[in-house]
């Protein structure tokens, strides 16, 4: 079964390709929780939010604790980036993985891995033996499992709501994410400042026993059956092909390589800022975070409730992501600082739930595993090649320059991603000043007329 027109077949010649299929798929707005009605989702989204929560406080605390022990962002952007590493060299074997794979069997495991790391930095932060290899250790060991939770996880949502609910679901997981976003940053700055790191890592591995929990309680008689991928050879390069001939998928995945790459790095900006710019304590990184995470929440509701993902959308909120980041970075004061994090999430977030509803909405099921694993590795495994560079601008030349650099990025990405899905669709931009009229819009561009012989 194919969730998506263009998921078989190349498109004919003469149709809109990537922009006007999508909007063809436009389904009528739905509830904004409809897909919490399923009970298995109600059990994985409800299991997600307590360890979302935790990975959240531990984010905050390892940032902070590198950046303690090292007075470095150079030092804070190797540790994202060792965290990230494993999804660039292995994101791909990941997918295969979960397309041949009983996706719930592997994340018990992927969960419990993950909780177990948790715990081994609590208790070395705890007993006052932590160093910075031991963290560099830590995230590098939670970057492996993630190559193999990322992708089940995200193919697993389809299984558990099937395709009419799945952009819902997807815009919610989002908004799970992004309520925990809220909460852990907040809880982990008082932790720090309170008693240490060590309690936000110990919270972190404790919390993954809701998400076991979930998994475990799940009826596997209301799961979608999906066909299993057979083991075989030369499946790595056939996931490759699959994307390569499918524009209104290679040219979203690049997008948001570049974005994922240069435009997110908000852990080692938003530890600058708060240590550098402002003087700041860790209680004030944590309310940055819990800004940001507002802005996001909003958007991933919005997308909760819009019945379609448009490609044009894609191009915009990523060309707006970029620079509101390059007007954010010279906001004069703080408190303007902080409220532009609002909407710098808003379209961050945008960006991030329309590029994976479509993807996954244009794929066929037997190649999603694979689909979803490269575009979580361009994604998040673009961030050891460009948290090492950004940490070294914003070390050089300062947070402003560093945050305003990454967003620069972005908007080009955006206006040069979104100038070749007009071309492959055969568009062309159309401005009207009347009032009235919609004042930018794409058109279909005038086929020349045929040449008798």
């Amino acid at each position: 079964m194919s969730t998506g027109s263009g998921a078989d077949s190349a498109p004919a010649p003469n149709t809109p390709d990537p922009i006007e299929r999508t909007e063809q798929t436009e389904q009528p707005r739905t509830s904004m929780f409809s897909s919490l009605k399923i009970r298995n989702y109600r059990l994985f989204a409800t299991g997600q939010v307590v360890s979302n929560t935790g990975t959240w406080m531990q984010r905050i605390a390892q940032d902070w604790l590198v950046l303690t022990l090292t007075g470095s962002s150079t030092a804070v952007g190797i540790t994202t980036a060792l965290q990230f590493l494993p999804m660039l060299l292995f994101g791909l074997y990941g997918g295969v993985i979960a397309d041949r794979c009983n996706k719930r069997t592997l994340l018990l495991g992927t969960q419990a891995a993950m909780g177990v790391t948790g715990l081994a930095l609590a208790a070395l932060t705890l007993s006052g033996q932590v160093q910075v290899w031991h963290v560099y250790a830590t995230a590098f060991v939670l970057g492996l499992v993630t190559v193999v939770d990322n992708p089940a996880r995200q193919s697993f949502v389809h299984e558990m709501v099937g395709p009419d609910q799945l952009r819902n679901a997807v815009s919610l997981n989002s908004a799970n994410f992004q309520s925990a976003r809220l909460v852990g940053p907040a809880v982990a700055g008082v932790l720090i400042t309170a008693v240490g790191s060590g309690y936000a890592f110990l919270l972190n591995g404790l919390s993954f026993i809701a998400p076991l929990t979930a998994l475990l309680l799940m009826r596997n008689s209301e799961l979608l059956k999906v066909e299993r991928t057979p083991r075989g050879k030369g499946q790595l390069r056939e996931g490759l092909r699959y994307v390569a001939g499918r524009p209104e998928l290679i040219w979203p995945i690049v997008l948001v390589g570049f974005i994922g790459t240069f435009g997110f790095n908000f852990p080692i900006w938003l530890s600058a800022f708060a240590d550098d710019v402002y003087h700041a304590d860790a209680g004030t990184y944590g309310l940055l975070n819990t800004l940001m995470a507002i802005g996001s929440l909003i958007g991933a509701l919005l997308a909760a409730r819009r019945g379609t993902s448009r490609m044009r959308l894609l191009v915009a909120a990523a060309v707006l992501f970029g620079v509101l980041e390059i007007v954010t970075a010279f906001a004069p004061t703080f408190w303007l600082f902080a409220a532009l994090l609002v909407p710098v999430g808003m379209c961050g977030l945008t960006v991030n739930v329309t590029a994976n509803s479509s993807i996954q909405m244009t794929t066929d099921p037997a190649m999603r595993g694979r689909v979803m694993a490269l575009f979580m590795m361009v994604f998040t495994g673009g961030t050891p090649l460009g948290a090492p560079i950004v940490g070294w601008v914003t070390d050089t030349y300062g947070a402003r320059v560093g945050f305003a650099s990454g967003g620069a990025v972005a908007a080009l990405a955006a206006v040069g991603v979104g100038v070749m899905l007009a071309r492959v669709g055969g568009l062309r931009v159309k401005i009207d000043l009347r009032r009235g009229h919609r004042h930018v819009t794409f058109v279909q561009r005038k086929q020349p007329l045929a040449t008798a012989a």
